[in-house]
Order: structure tokens, then C-alpha cells, then sequence
């Protein structure tokens, strides 16, 4: 509106809530059609030039193919901002991956406000792309969350610099397939200027970072839990090192900051999972060029968002973590790396990632486990399959219509879950599955269950 624009909104929905939010808008000019009807087609009542959509609409939904077949741009919200962004504006520090990038992303402010710059985690955490890189204050630096569907709708990211963190299946319906879902991530990567950050575990983030077409100058770097070669960051003796943007990395490492200061993020530690976020935000500050002992204070003082691998307490020698965002199997099996008795329940959706994990022995990471989803069959399948030593608590859900009934549910998981521990174990809260069957999200997962 501000750049003269006739603006018009199409929602699905017809809520109070937007209707109030519309409202609001309609004084400035804003146009609102409110209903699924609008939502189905393109208006003929005017000419579109442009659709910039809701990163949840997949390529297929009718609107955006008819923009599509009529050769109407499509956009996402971080495109427009792109455009938007005064020539003058912020530096973007890209993140995604399938699990991961909220503790990432937060780790990467935390670092960045310690080194005295004035930064904010956006995206798909947080403010909205647009809002921070047209900040009338003007931030010196973007730490931006992706999630899978906004590269796809954005052509120039063109971040300074970027990572993918990891690459698992997911949300394969809404991209097609795990080649699409791929290509999606790696987008992050077009127009990186500096450094195109990857795990050396995941040779799909290497083959990405390859297939990247970068700014001439711009680097691969690699991280790692072990020693860290040439152009890396890594781990020696409990120490985290850079071999990458040091002047010095041929023959020596820059010590940047040690376990022990990130010792208050886990109940026994910050796990590996938690010390690969830890790196892959460190690459990103020191490819901005953040100094050592900032990055050494941004993760001391680093504390976990609600709901991601949150350490709630250790009661009796058993730790207690929130790690409800854990909504898939990959991140639940990060999460279940220690000996645990695992509050979890996949849903059908769930079925084959859960049994390819499972062919992992799951006696490495759990101990037992209280299940209570509404589909329990392909994790207890698995479980007497690959490692039918591992007792199983199955908590019948009842009715979940309410609060109250969620949070009983809750109550019985982790009581189960409590009485199958032992000193020494953790309790993760960590599903591997989408809360939506029985509960409002994941964070009313997590609120439901009660604090030891």
C-alpha cells in the first residue's frame, strides 16, 4: 500500500479473529475476501500483476496455478522483502534443514547481539522477513529461519551466508518427493556471497552446497563433531574450533568456546544434536566476521526456546526434557540419544520413517517407552521387531475434546514414562509425529504435560 499498490487478500478462512484483522486493513485500502470460494480461483473481476502467497499453499492449490498457467509472478513473503530491503539494509544469515533450525537461528542472535550488533531471528521463527528488513530502526544483521516452502517461492535469497543443516523426509506431500524436498532446501544457498555451510555427516548437504550456484569467491564449509579439516569447524578435546575463518587455519585452529559453556543445555549436557546447531551458528557469525570471544559469550548465554530439547529438571537423578517439537522421527531420534524411557507417539503418517529408524537397534537410545498416540501400531511394531527387550507403556488417549482430558493424557505418559526410568536417564518428551490428532499444536503437547 505504502509503494501504491492495490492490494487485495483472499483467506480460506472467515474467522472474528480475521475479520477483525480485516477490518483494521480496510480502513488503510486493503481489500479482504474472506471464504474458500475466493481462495479457489483467481478474481475476474481485475487484473493480478502479482500473488504473493502463504508460504502453507502448496504449487498445486488452484489459485496459485492459475497465476502459474497465466504467467503471473508468484512470490513468497521473503521475496517481497527481498525487493523491498533498502540497497542499504541488512546482511541475511540463511538457516534451514529438516531439524534443528529454531535452536540454530536463536543461537545465531544470541552470537550476534553479543558481538554488539543489533540482530533478530526471522522468518519462520519469530518476526516476519519483511518486518525486520523494513525495521525503521534498521537492523545490522538477519539470523532468517526457512522452513522447506519459502525458497520455493523466493528467487533472489541471496544471503551472505547460508546452511542447510540436514536433509530427512519430510513434508514430501507438499514438494512432490524427497528430490523436490532437497532442491528446496538447498535454494538457500543461490547467491551466497561468502561461505555455503554444511554437515559432513549428510552428504546431501554437500552434494547441495555443490550443486549451488554462489557468488564467484564464495566457500564451502564444513562442521563436524570430530577434528576439523582444512576450511571446517569442529570439536578438539571438548574444545570448539574454526579452521575456516581463521588467518591462521593452515597450520592451527582459533579456539572459539568449550563444552562446558554450553554444559546448561541438556540435563547431561548439550547433546550432539545441540553441539551441530552450536557449530553451524558459529560458521554463520564468523563468516559475517564475529570475533572469537563472541561467540564463546552469545552461547554462554544462550538459553533454549520453550518446547526444543528444553531441560525442565533433573528430579532423583532423571532428567526431564520438552522436546515436543520433536515432530518427526529424525529429530526424535536426535533427541533419544541417551539411555531414555520416551514419551512418544507416531502417527500413521509417521509409519515408514519410524521403521527405517527402527532398524537402528532402538535399545541404544531407549530404554522403555509409554506410547499414546491414536495410531501406536508402527512404533510399537518396530519396537517388537528391532528390539523387543524395550518394555512398552501404551496409555490409552480416551477423548482429548478438552484441555483437561489433553492434559491427563499427558499426566499418565510421563508418570509411565517416570516409572520405566532410572537415575541416570532421561525422560524426553521427543512424539517423532505431529500433535494435531489430539492436540491444538505442538506447543500445547508440551504445555499439557506436567512439570517435575
Amino acid at each position: 500500500m505504502r509503494r501504491g499498490a492495490r492490494v487485495l487478500v483472499v483467506d480460506g478462512a472467515d474467522t472474528p479473529e480475521i475479520r477483525e484483522r480485516a477490518q483494521i486493513l480496510e480502513v488503510l485500502g486493503v481489500e479482504f475476501r474472506l471464504g474458500a470460494e475466493h481462495t479457489r480461483a483467481l478474481p475476474e473481476d481485475r487484473e493480478i500483476d502479482l500473488v504473493v502467497t502463504s508460504p502453507g499453499w502448496r504449487p498445486d492449490q488452484p489459485l496459485l496455478a492459475a497465476a502459474a498457467a497465466r504467467g503471473i509472478p508468484v512470490w513468497s513473503e521473503v521475496e517481497l522483502a527481498r525487493r523491498m530491503r533498502p540497497a542499504d539494509g541488512p546482511a541475511w544469515l540463511g538457516i534451514t534443514g529438516t531439524n534443528g533450525k529454531t535452536t540454530t537461528v536463536t543461537m545465531l542472535e544470541s552470537i550476534l547481539r553479543a558481538a554488539g550488533l543489533r540482530a533478530v531471528a526471522c522468518g519462520n521463527v519469530g518476526l516476519p522477513v519483511i518486518e525486520a528488513a523494513l525495521d525503521p530502526e534498521g537492523f545490522d544483521v538477519l539470523a532468517l529461519e526457512l522452513s522447506s516452502f519459502q525458497p520455493h517461492w523466493t528467487e533472489h535469497l541471496d544471503c551472505e551466508a547460508a546452511v542447510v543443516l540436514n536433509v530427512s523426509a519430510d513434508h514430501l506431500d507438499w514438494h512432490g518427493g524427497a528430490e523436490e524436498y532437497a532442491r528446496a532446501k538447498g535454494r538457500i544457498f543461490e547467491g551466497v556471497r561468502t561461505a555455503c555451510v554444511f554437515n559432513t555427516a549428510d552428504e546431501t548437504t554437500l552434494h547441495l552446497v555443490e550443486e549451488a550456484d554462489v557468488v564467484e569467491g564464495a566457500r564451502a564449509v564444513g562442521i563436524s563433531l570430530g577434528a576439523p579439516g582444512l576450511s571446517e569447524l569442529g570439536i578438539i578435546d571438548g574444545i570448539l574450533v574454526d579452521r575456516a575463518f581463521h588467518p591462521e587455519r593452515r597450520g592451527s585452529a582459533a579456539e572459539l568456546a568449550t563444552l562446558a559453556d554450553l554444559a546448561h543445555l541438556g540435563p547431561q549436557g548439550a547433546g550432539p544434536h545441540v553441539l551441530l546447531d552450536a557449530l553451524a551458528a558459529t560458521a554463520l557469525a564468523r563468516a559475517h566476521g564475529v570475533p572469537a570471544h563472541a561467540v564463546r559469550d552469545g552461547l554462554r548465554a544462550y538459553r533454549m526456546g520453550a518446547h526444543r530439547a528444553q531441560h525442565l529438571a533433573t528430579v532423583d537423578g532423571i532428567g526431564f526434557v520438552d522436546d515436543t517439537k520433536a515432530t518427526n522421527p529424525a529429530a526424535a531420534a536426535a533427541s533419544s540419544r541417551r539411555p531414555s524411557a520416551w514419551s512418544g507417539s507416531p502417527a500413521a503418517t509417521s509409519r515408514a520413517p519410524i521403521s527405517a529408524r527402527s532398524s537402528r537397534p532402538p535399545r541404544t537410545a531407549w530404554s522403555a517407552s509409554s506410547s499414546l498416540g491414536l495410531d501406536p501400531a508402527p512404533f510399537t511394531e518396530a519396537l517388537s521387531r528391532h528390539a523387543p527387550e524395550v518394555p512398552v507403556r501404551r496409555i490409552d488417549p480416551g477423548e482429548t475434546d478438552d484441555v483437561a482430558a489433553r492434559t491427563r493424557l499427558m499426566e499418565d505418559a510421563v508418570h509411565a514414562a517416570r516409572s520405566l526410568a532410572a537415575a541416570g536417564d532421561v525422560v524426553p518428551l521427543a512424539p517423532a509425529a505431529a500433535s494435531i490428532d489430539q492436540f491444538r499444536d505442538y506447543a500445547e503437547r508440551g504445555i499439557c504435560s506436567p512439570r517435575p
